[in-house]
């Protein structure tokens, strides 16, 4: 029996069904990518394998005794509740008593040590201390404060905790919506290394390419209602859905010309009709009725960017300029940085690093507080805002992009404002709704019709690719190759970048702007690395080690040289110790190195289910057995420098 079964799901909004008679079965250990176009429905169909959504019709079964986990898409605002509720909530009553306990535990009055008393003894009978400890072990082991309230984490730790509560209680089932949006290049390895150590199925929801290629053992597709599995990697999927869409064209040829055909046939003299057969009549009925139930295939987004006059070569010109805060902590320090018209740059760091401020420094919203910045001529701005705040939710999309105008001029032509929205796939009737009711997908989609509507010779995109579908992403992405103007991209999707921009600029949160040529790839070969993956290469109290930027022979190089340059007082058995774990390190991550390689490939989660997960242990524990050698190390190195 599959772990998870779809049976004819239907659901309907309006006159178009949503899912029609949609059926899927998922084994265990599998990892599901459903994809869509955006309104297809995706995120409704993971609330109903969830229970939050009942069907009109069909049926969801999980196997007998399965648990279900669900990592939400969209963050809390403002939840004060501390990082160890968060995850014992997990264990409903349980996890309440857990919270209280932990809670009077940080008090010293005789009141709340009474109530201990009874807290602890409901706890025992509910077998407490068991999952207090496992949600210990899982704060732990993803390196998470259990005092740190969620309201002061970052979205990436956020995301940390809501992952650590989704797993603590063990589920065979986790459900994904979007999880890569908002988060910063760091936090999306972590995340993709924290499902990689998860032995349960996976189904989600994501339009990241990079991740799903890294995450999707087989790609599910919900398409006009129905749900369509191929059994391939995500690169073999686009290449099979490619034949299957020609074949389809091919086939409706076919049957509208026999469709004619018959037609023309139901339409002959009256000794025709005397003769007629009925039984061709009723099976020209059919074909009708088939042709009528048809759900076209919707059309593909068709938009062009609206170029205004050409800028100036120069853009803009920095030279030793920087920015502080009141305070005096650096954001930006002696940045040198000249931008022409006509280039594409990327701008790539950790979440909080200063990108926003820089592109407003680089625009002349915010003067530099040292050094200068000379902007050139002729410059018009488009700005694409991640959080769709130039969106008016309460009015519908014609309101928000007309603004009052019935026809809009794109390069020298008119067009109507429905027939301009038709070309970013908004139905007459969809642009009448208003934007509150729209997908993350249509809001994008819409913030992107009202940004090319008007003329600019430099786009400022920041995030654009979150919620977007493949099909608009990939047209993008052509459009802004395309642009003649400059293009200045704040994101963290590394397929987009490598396919858009010709340089990137790197922020490492000290106040240091590094410039690279080439996108995200590029600035990775040219030995481009994150603070965090610093932090991850020297064991500092790791959620989950990232694969070293440096070499363990140059690692090894670095523990040996740190070895011989501080005296060492130690006793003759330990310096033979400490002289030997540099090779023990060497040896130990070289293997961790190589099952990282073997784990990286597309195909390796296409294997055979008990060989994955074999591979998957032999890496935890060369993982395990390289930081305890590692600890080792410190340990002397701490003592021999006493």
């Amino acid at each position: 029996m599959p772990l998870l079964s779809l049976d004819a799901i239907s659901l309907a909004f309006g006159m178009q069904p949503l899912l029609d008679k949609a059926s899927l079965n998922m084994e265990a250990g599998e990892r599901v990518c459903l994809l869509g176009r955006n309104g297809e429905g995706k995120s409704t169909l993971l609330r109903i394998v969830s229970g939050e959504v009942t069907p009109e019709g069909g049926v969801v079964r999980l196997e007998e005794g399965a648990r279900l986990a669900v990592l939400p898409q969209n963050l809390p605002a403002e939840d004060r509740r501390t990082a160890y509720e968060v995850v014992a909530s997990a264990f409903p009553e349980t996890g309440e008593l857990l919270a209280r306990f932990h809670s009077l535990s940080q008090q010293a009055d005789e009141a709340s040590l009474d109530q201990m008393m009874k807290v602890q003894e409901r706890l025992e009978a509910l077998d407490g201390w068991r999952l207090d400890q496992k949600v210990g072990a899982i704060l732990e082991q993803y390196s998470i404060d259990p005092e740190q309230t969620l309201n002061t984490l970052s979205g990436g730790w956020q995301r940390r905790v809501l992952l650590a509560k989704a797993l603590v209680a063990e589920p065979d089932i986790l459900l994904l919506d979007e999880p890569t949006n908002h988060l910063d290049v760091p936090a999306i390895a972590w995340l993709e290394e924290a499902l990689g150590q998860f032995r349960g199925a996976i189904l989600f929801v994501s339009h990241d390419r990079a991740f799903i290629r890294k995450m999707a053992t087989r790609i599910v597709e919900l398409d006009r209602g129905k749900l369509v599995s191929f059994s391939a990697t995500y690169d073999k999927y686009l290449e099979l859905k490619e034949k299957a869409l020609e074949e389809e064209e091919r086939q409706n040829a076919l049957f509208d010309k026999r469709l004619k055909q018959e037609e023309a046939w139901i339409r002959q003299g009256i000794k025709a009709r005397r003769t007629r057969n009925m039984g061709r009549v009723r099976a020209l009925k059919a074909m009708r009725e088939e042709h009528r139930q048809r759900r076209v295939r919707g059309g593909t987004a068709s938009f062009v960017v609206e170029d205004a006059d050409r800028s100036g070569k120069l853009v803009v010109e920095a030279k030793e300029a920087g920015f502080h805060y009141p305070d005096g902590s650096p954001v930006i320090e002696d940045m040198n940085l000249t931008v022409l018209r006509g280039d594409k740059i990327g701008l790539v760091g950790e979440n909080g690093t200063g990108k926003t401020t820089l592109v407003r420094l680089l625009l002349g919203n915010l003067k530099p507080t040292e050094g200068s910045i000379r902007l050139g001529t002729n410059l018009e701005v488009a700005y694409f805002d991640q959080l769709r705040g130039e969106l008016d939710l309460e009015r519908n999309a014609l309101d928000n992009l007309s603004e009052g105008r019935e026809f809009i001029e794109i390069n020298g032509q008119s067009k109507h404002v429905l027939g301009y929205l038709q070309e970013f796939l908004f139905s007459p009737q969809r642009a009448r709704s208003p934007v509150s009711v729209f997908s993350g997908g249509e809001r994008a989609r819409l913030l992107l019709a009202k940004l090319f509507s008007k003329p600019a010779n430099i786009l400022v995109l920041d995030e654009p690719t979150n919620d977007l579908d493949v099909e608009t992403l990939e047209l993008l992405e052509a459009q802004l190759v395309e642009f003649k103007g400059t293009v200045i991209v704040i994101s963290h999707d590394r397929e987009f970048l490598d396919n858009v921009v010709t340089d990137t600029i790197f922020l490492d949160g000290s106040g240091a702007v590094r410039e690279y040529v080439g996108g995200y790839s590029d600035w990775r070969r040219q030995g481009g690395f994150f603070p965090a993956e610093r932090k991850a290469a020297r064991r500092e109290k790791p959620a989950k080690p990232l694969k070293p930027v440096a070499s363990p022979q140059q690692n090894v190089t670095a523990v040996a040289e740190s070895t011989k340059s501080k005296p060492i007082k130690l006793s003759y058995k330990l310096k033979l110790e400490l002289d030997e774990l540099p090779g023990k390190i060497e040896s130990l991550e070289t293997e961790v190195a190589a099952l990282q390689d073997r784990i990286s490939d597309p195909e390796f989660y296409s294997g055979p289910p008990e060989g994955v997960s074999k591979t998957l242990a032999e890496l935890a524990d060369t993982e395990a057995r390289l930081e305890k050698v590692i600890e080792r190390w410190m340990e002397l190195e701490e003592q021999a420098n006493q």
